[in-house]
């Protein structure tokens, strides 16, 4: 999957950019204010044989697609080989809700890139490439199983568990850092799973039998309850000197003087003793290495990088940023996500307009 790179944008394209993303108020490329995220299409229930799929579609043509899957297997208390070992307390009282909570290898997250070869995959994942279905894979699965909710939603009692199998892909190529479009849909896609309900004492260690009606399926996901319960969602955020932009395009990213990945959740969705007194809980926050990071100091030919030193700064060429960002600018950051009314409750609210 070929990055996002500075290298697609000339020297005077990137100082230009550059320079307009610094201003008071901030320019941006397609017009968008600082935290307004790109227009989007989305439609769920799209994969008949899946218990829960979506498709997300950005306006730059960048598509994704996830079903998800669960199959019952039994739990070996103990940790024995080849088998999953639960956490529960008093599960068999509470029937596997609230009182349990799971083990996470009971998540299993695929990304697949459409037009790639097995072989192709097999060479971003050994080399350790951010943008590599290993390391989005990794992401996603951290972000959702961070605040322990989903796992404890797939235990049935004492003897019994779901496990769930997320399968993600990538149906163009990314124009842009793939990680905002595959979580969105990803959490669309939870909240339209659809478990079998049980039919069996699963509290007297029965062995489980379910519902073979549909209509009758359980939510793995409440967000219309009194209680919204969400899955964890994840955005991008930039740095371009002291401004922060939201929902960064490929132009944005290669000036970007951070990139941050923000991972968040409904605090309804959270006991009472995880969540805050605002809307949205601060789950994980990564840094991803900027594209810029990847060149050499000054992008251009080596006509360029010569004129570069002999001018030094300010010459209009642009250079790379040496070094970090002070920690006051990852703080606003994460900040403008999980404040009363900000970036991630404004998320979280246009996601359930599709469910």
């Amino acid at each position: 999957m070929p990055p996002p790179s500075a290298s697609l944008f000339s020297p005077p394209h990137l100082s230009y950019l550059h320079s307009s993303l610094s201003l008071t108020p901030p320019i941006r490329p397609d017009a968008r204010a600082p935290t307004s995220f790109r227009p989007l299409r989305a439609e769920t229930d799209l994969l008949p044989a899946a218990y829960g799929s979506a498709r997300i579609c950005f306006a730059d043509g960048t598509e994704a697609v996830v079903g998800v899957r669960a199959e019952v297997e039994r739990t070996v208390h103990g940790g024995a080989a080849g088998h999953v070992r639960m956490t529960t307390q008093d599960a068999s009282r509470e029937g596997g809700r609230g009182g349990a909570s799971g083990d996470d290898s009971c998540v299993e997250v695929a990304v697949e890139m459409a037009g790639q070869s097995q072989q192709q995959q097999q060479q971003q994942r050994s080399g350790g490439d951010e943008e590599s279905g290993v390391f989005l894979e990794q992401m996603l699965r951290e972000g959702l199983l961070a605040d322990g909710a989903l796992t404890a939603r797939l235990v049935l009692g004492r003897r019994w568990h779901w496990r769930l199998f997320i399968d993600i892909l990538l149906l163009s190529p990314p124009y842009t850092y793939p990680l905002p479009l595959l979580s969105l849909t990803t959490h669309l896609a939870l909240l339209n799973t659809r478990l079998p309900a049980p039919i069996s004492n699963l509290a007297e260690d029965e062995d489980p039998l379910f519902n073979d009606d549909w209509a009758a399926a359980v939510p793995l996901y409440l967000p219309s309850s009194p209680s919204p319960q969400r899955p964890p969602v994840s955005v991008l955020a930039i740095a371009v000197g002291s401004n922060i932009f939201f929902d960064p395009s490929r132009e944005e990213l290669a000036v970007a003087d951070v990139v941050l990945s923000i991972t968040f959740c409904s605090s309804s969705s959270l006991p009472p003793s995880k969540s805050n007194s605002g809307g949205v809980k601060l789950l994980a926050a990564r840094t991803v290495e900027p594209p810029g990071r990847r060149l050499s100091a000054v992008v251009g030919t080596a006509e360029d990088q010569a004129a570069a030193d002999g001018a030094g700064a300010g010459a209009g060429i642009w250079k790379r940023r040496a070094g970090g960002v002070g920690r006051d600018v990852l703080r606003r950051m994460v900040d403008l996500v999980i404040k009363k009314g900000g970036v991630g409750e404004e998320v979280l609210d246009a996601l359930d307009g599709w469910v």
